[in-house]
């Protein structure tokens, strides 16, 4: 006889946030102050805002970490969290050590991918900014998203 592992999912927000995201200058000061200041310049990390209906920030993710050139990122990891806590919209985030905020082919390649599987989730990627010591890039401003 097999005994079958049962699946939690829990989710407890913090009601007393109040954050909304309402531009990317919103979403860059939210990734900003969880971002490690002493690290945004030695290696790239990739992390997601997760929103309920009303763009208030229900919480954040960090999903990878990587060296100085790159991260990986996982689109089964972005969306098993945004799932499990009923996001209503994402925004994703990761940053260029090198200070060159100009997205790369990799960058428009994950970003693409992202959009399309937000998609089929009905979870829209609203922004995907990209940061730095110098400030930061919108795809959403860009027009490219």
């Amino acid at each position: 006889m097999t005994t079958l592992v049962e699946i939690e999912v829990s989710y407890k927000p913090n009601r007393k946030s109040q954050t909304s995201v309402t531009s990317s200058f919103d979403a860059y000061n939210a990734f900003s102050s969880v971002w490690n200041e002493n690290e945004i310049s030695y290696r790239e990390s990739f992390k997601v805002l997760f929103l309920n209906r009303a763009n208030v920030i229900l919480g954040f993710s960090t999903i990878s970490e990587g060296g100085t050139t790159g991260t990986v990122v996982d689109a089964k990891m972005v969306f098993g969290i945004a799932l499990k806590c009923a996001a209503s919209a994402i925004i994703l985030a990761h940053n260029h050590p090198s200070g060159v905020l100009k997205p790369s082919t990799a960058d428009d390649r994950m970003t693409s991918k992202l959009v399309r599987a937000g998609e089929l989730l009905d979870i829209p990627v609203l922004d995907h900014i990209i940061l730095s010591d110098q400030g930061y890039y919108s795809y959403g401003d860009e027009g490219k998203i």
